[in-house]
Order: structure tokens, then C-alpha cells, then sequence
């Protein structure tokens, strides 16, 4: 991502904040051994703890995380059911790259933490009237399934303090959860104060996200600098401003439809959810993965008025990896009929992982990453019917790989055989290039009919190590081939060819964001077929008769010096039902350092996108 020009929305900041400097390294704290084990990175924190202790571990994480962006460490923080922080001496850390904060009670409720839990501005740039401070590459982390009272103390410590330029004591002001894609907030309750999508304790604060589900706000939320941002089912309290494409589906409080201007796309109810699994510790002290049913026609959040309906099911079923474990020794286990939780840190796989058993449970903690090491897919998922994959990055490896992931076999008779039992992905990521230098044709292929994707973000790096056009290669994000398919929250970038392939009938997404690659090197380079200009961002199939879509966006910046053209961003059947998609956009990125741009939003429908209306809605409200 790159910095954008926005109309930066300001705030004042009154409170001061006393900072220290000191950092504590993350192998000299020790917490109480979890039981069971899950691994030397995953902290498990009881409310008897000493809340020093707690605060020093988690300030060592954050020291270590917070600007960690391409490193191989990952951690979990999970908090057993009670309280934590209290009004005088308040809780309050910051959560870097490839850290997951969660509650392990059933319920949100079930945790309570007073304090701050943040995501503060990771990168400054510029000088006089164009420095700036920006959240646009924080990406990799998450917060979810716990109450959160936000509370102020001018005693707060942040570690590590807050990049310069950031006001010295603004950051703990309000809770600020300035992300990016790849950062869901889930099963979240924030009390007593705003939550900020943005930190606004520096000049800009451009922030690219996002992703929120299944939570409730007291008090409302600011959108600020968000150039895009996608919520269901939660209560949002009040929602303040759009940017570009702020999309809700399910949400109470949300804004009322008013695309293009101001571009909020609004649906009412959430047509089909299945909430994603999570780990959880029983009224005995047991440690259960509880798994959310499938629920239809769905408002706010669905704990609201009760336990979220679902099913358990104890540790004891689940095969608990290490990234020490071999994909032989992890196969043997899903081949025993166990689910799957990895925990924390790099999995380099000589051999894919076989998803064979319906109903397969894949759990990964502090952002567990699988590699193909020998060209191979990471994970092939066989069945077709409720395998659930949560909170993984797929990272493509260095030989070349077909695809990182495969759900579904392709061969299921009819579409109605799953309908009762989808499988699911949910927060799950890929990724070519950045880390290290990665091929792979196609990210991630869904075959499974009545899949659910929830938060998607496949990010072909334009940044980081191994970049380049012919270094990360990689054709495309996304193909779904199976029917009825739904996606919400779908976030697909920089990809060489189309970013997504909707080949499946019947289907649904619900929020697309895009970025087209930025190093084409020449239009030669990058052409659909003779006298076609690049490639669309979004291909639904030709032979495909029915496809819905809503708050769609496509944005272009070509970064090489030379006019590069896609001749649309969406490209779909004509014969398609009328009204088919709904709030489509493109948008060109950052007229000093960009060229070309985008010639029609869809097929031959919609104005251009160029340099001459700059960082612009283009919109079509309807189409065909």
C-alpha cells in the first residue's frame, strides 16, 4: 500500500502521556505454563497473574512485533476468563504484526479488560507539509472474544513507544485500531469509549482496512482515514464518515445506504453467516474449540441475546502441531480423524496437508504460516462438506506451486448437499513475495459448492523481499468454481492477471477490495487479448448465470513511468439479471507517482479513472 491523498480528518489530543523507552526481551518473561500445551509463543494469562507480570510480557511482545513486518516470529496472547486492569492501573499494550489477542471465554462477556489494546501508526515519511504518519502496511494480527473498557491513565506505558512525529500521550486518549487488511476485530465489546479505525496522533494517518465482525460498540465507531472498510453483523453504536467504500451487512447502527455519495453500501441483513471457530475454556477448566452453526437472515451480533448457538468440541479431538512437526506427522494425524490447531510460527511443509474427514476443524494461533517447500499446494482440502480453515497465512514457497490452497474436490453432485454444512474460511491470508521471494499460479481455488469465505485478503507483495514482475509471480488471487458461494469481506491485490475468477454460479460477495499491480513494466506486458488493455480485477465466467455483488472496488496505481491501461476493472456477462451488481467503483491512486490508470468501471460501462480526477470515486450504482 502506498500513501494516498485523503482529506485527512483531525482531532485534537489533550491527554498527556509519560513514555519509556525500556524494552524487555520476550525470552526473559516467563508466564504459567499452558495446559495444555499450545506451544512456547502462545501466553496464556489467568486474572491471579500479577498484572506487572502480565504487563511485562505483553510489552515484550509488542516490542518485538510492532515493526517486526516480514519476521518469522509469531505469538498468541490468550486471556482465561475474568478481569484484568482495573480504572487506577489499566491494561494497555500495543498488538504488532503476526499477534492474536483473544479471550478464552464462551462469551465475550466472559473477559473483561480495562485498558487500551492498540494499533498505533507503523511508518512516517515526508517532510514539512508532507510528512505523515500511516497505518497502510498493518497488516497480520487480530483482537477478538472480549470485552474491552476502554480506559485512560496518564500512567500508561506503551511499548514500544509510538513511531516520531506521533503527540506524546495522544495515543492513549481513545482506542485506536489504525489497520490495514489481514487485522480483524471479531467477538469484541468495547465499552466507555470511541473506537478510532485510525491514529490520529500524527499528520495524514491513511489507513487501508478492514474488517469487523460480530462485535458491538457502546459508543460508536470513526472511520477517519479509512479508505475502505467492511462490517457485519455488529452494533455499531454510530458510524462517522465514509472515504472511498465502507460496506455493512447485518450491522444495527450502521449508515443508511447512500452510494455513491456518500458511499456507503448498506445491506440490512446478513443473508447466510457461519461465525468462525475459536478457542474456549469450560466451566471445568477444559480447553474446547467451539464451532458457530450456520445461521440465515441474521442481525447484529450473535451473541446479543444469548451464547452463540454452535457445538464444542473438546482439545482432546484436536492434533496440536509446532512448526518442529513435519506435514507427515501432521497428515497422519488429520488421516486418524483428528482436527488441527497450529500453533504459532513458520510451518516450512515438505509435503502438502490433506484435509480428507467432513467437518475438519483447522485452527491456527498467532498467524501460523504454511510454506510449500517443493512446489506442492500447502493444504488440499478432499471434502467438500463443513471443514472450517481459521486464522492461517498461506505463503507461496520458493519452487512454484499450482495453488496454496484447494477447498473441495470439485465432484459434488449437487449443490444442495452442503448447504446444511458449508465449509468456511475465515481470516485466512495468502501471500506472494515479501517475506522471501514466492511463485504460485492461483492463491487459493474454491471448488466446494456453498463455501463461505470471511475475510479474505491474497496480496501478491509490493513491498518487501523477493518483489518484482518476474520475482513473485502469480497469475491470480481467487477462483471459485463451486456454486452458491459466498464471500464477505474480500480483499484481493497486485496480481498478474485477473485477481478473481467467480466461475461458480449462484454466488455472492459482499465488499471486494483491489489493487491492480503496480510494476506492469509495459502494456505489451499486460494485455487480456489483442486490443483489450490489461486485465480486469474481478472476471465473472461467461457461462455464469446468476452472480450478485455489492460495494466493489478497484483501484489503480502504475508505478513504472509509463501509461499502463486495464480497459475495466469488472468484467461479467451482459446477460446477467439486471442489477446483478450494486455499487461498483475504481479509483486512481496518487497523481504525482502514478500513470495510466482504468478505462471503464465495468465491461464498456463507467468514466475513466486517470490522472485527471485523481483519487476520485468513479462509480456505477447498477449493472447490467
Amino acid at each position: 500500500m502506498r500513501l494516498r491523498s485523503l482529506r485527512a480528518l483531525f482531532l485534537a489530543c489533550v491527554l498527556a502521556l509519560a513514555w519509556s523507552t525500556t524494552t524487555t526481551a520476550v525470552a526473559a518473561v516467563s508466564a504459567t505454563p499452558s495446559a495444555p500445551s499450545l506451544g512456547s509463543n502462545v501466553y496464556v494469562f489467568d486474572p491471579s497473574m500479577a498484572q506487572s507480570q502480565i504487563q511485562a510480557i505483553v510489552n515484550s511482545v509488542a516490542a518485538q512485533q510492532v515493526f517486526n513486518e516480514f519476521g518469522t516470529q509469531r505469538y498468541a496472547l490468550l486471556f482465561k476468563p475474568g478481569t484484568y486492569g482495573t480504572k487506577d492501573n489499566p491494561l494497555s499494550f500495543q498488538v504488532g504484526y503476526y499477534t492474536t489477542v483473544a479471550g478464552l471465554g464462551q462469551s465475550p462477556g466472559d473477559v473483561v479488560i480495562n485498558g487500551e489494546i492498540e494499533v498505533l501508526n507503523s511508518k512516517c515519511a515526508g517532510t514539512g507539509p508532507d510528512f505523515g504518519c500511516i497505518g497502510l502496511t498493518n497488516f497480520w494480527r487480530s483482537l477478538s472474544n472480549l470485552t474491552l473498557n476502554v480506559t485512560r491513565s496518564s500512567n500508561t506505558v506503551y511499548v514500544p513507544k509510538p513511531v516520531d512525529g506521533e503527540t506524546a500521550g495522544c495515543a492513549n486518549s481513545n482506542e485506536l485500531w489504525a489497520v490495514s487488511q489481514a487485522a480483524p476485530m471479531r467477538r469484541v465489546a468495547i465499552n466507555d469509549g470511541l473506537l478510532f479505525l485510525f491514529d490520529y496522533c500524527a499528520p495524514k494517518q491513511y489507513t487501508s482496512g478492514g474488517f469487523i465482525a460480530d462485535s458491538r460498540f457502546s459508543v460508536g465507531v470513526i472511520n477517519g482515514t479509512q479508505q475502505q472498510f467492511f462490517s457485519r453483523n455488529s452494533n455499531l453504536g454510530f458510524w462517522s464518515n465514509p472515504v472511498w467504500n465502507q460496506v455493512f451487512m447485518g450491522d444495527t447502527g450502521a449508515p443508511a445506504q447512500g452510494f455513491p455519495n456518500p458511499p456507503y453500501t448498506t445491506l440490512a441483513t446478513s443473508p447466510v453467516t457461519r461465525e468462525a471457530p475459536y478457542l474456549f475454556v469450560d466451566a471445568a477448566g477444559g480447553y474446547d474449540v467451539f464451532v458457530p452453526a450456520l445461521q440465515h437472515n441474521t442481525t447484529g451480533p450473535s451473541w446479543a441475546s444469548g451464547p452463540t448457538p454452535g457445538t464444542s468440541i473438546s482439545i482432546d479431538h484436536f492434533f496440536v502441531a509446532t512448526p518442529a512437526d513435519s506435514g507427515a506427522t501432521i497428515n497422519a494425524q488429520l488421516h486418524r480423524g483428528q482436527n488441527l490447531i497450529l500453533t504459532p510460527g513458520v510451518y516450512n511443509l515438505e509435503q502438502p496437508l490433506e484435509v480428507t474427514r467432513p467437518d475438519t476443524i483447522v485452527l491456527g494461533l498467532g498467524m501460523a504460516t504454511l510454506i510449500p517447500q517443493h512446489g506442492a499446494p500447502a493444504m488440499n482440502v478432499h471434502s467438500d462438506n463443513g471443514v472450517l480453515i481459521s486464522g492461517v497465512i498461506f505463503d507461496a514457497g520458493p519452487h512454484g506451486s499450482k495453488v496454496l490452497l484447494e477447498v473441495g474436490s470439485g465432484h459434488e453432485p449437487k449443490s444442495e448437499s452442503t448447504a446444511s454444512d458449508p465449509s468456511g474460511l475465515y481470516d485466512v491470508f495468502f501471500r506472494v513475495g515479501g517475506a522471501q521471494a514466492g511463485q504460485v499460479d492461483t492463491a487459493l481455488i474454491v471448488n466446494s459448492n456453498n463455501a463461505i469465505l470471511d475475510d479474505i485478503w491474497a496480496w501478491r507483495a509490493d513491498h518487501g523481499n523477493g518483489v518484482g514482475w518476474t520475482t513473485n509471480t502469480s497469475d491470480t488471487g481467487v477462483i471459485v468454481n463451486g456454486d452458491d458461494v459466498t464471500a464477505n469481506g474480500l480483499f484481493v491485490e497486485h496480481f498478474q492477471k485477473y485477481e478473481v475468477i467467480w466461475n461458480g454460479n449462484g454466488g455472492t460477495d459482499v465488499f471486494f477490495q483491489n489493487e491492480m499491480p503496480y510494476d506492469v513494466p509495459n502494456q505489451d506486458a499486460w494485455m487480456e487479448a489483442p486490443g483489450v488493455d490489461g486485465y480486469a480485477a474481478f472476471k465473472v465466467g461467461s457461462s455464469v448465470t446468476s452472480f450478485h455483488g455489492y460495494g466493489m472496488g478497484s483501484y489503480s496505481f502504475f508505478n513504472q513511468g509509463k501509461d499502463i491501461f486495464a480497459e475495466r476493472a469488472f468484467e461479467v456477462p451482459d446477460s446477467l439479471p439486471a442489477g446483478s451488481l450494486h455499487d461498483l467503483l475504481t479509483i486512481f491512486l496518487d497523481v504525482v507517482n502514478g500513470k495510466g490508470g482504468i478505462l471503464h468501471v465495468v465491461n464498456e460501462t463507467g468514466a475513466s479513472s486517470t490522472a485527471a480526477n485523481a483519487d476520485k470515486v468513479v462509480p456505477v450504482v447498477s449493472y447490467p
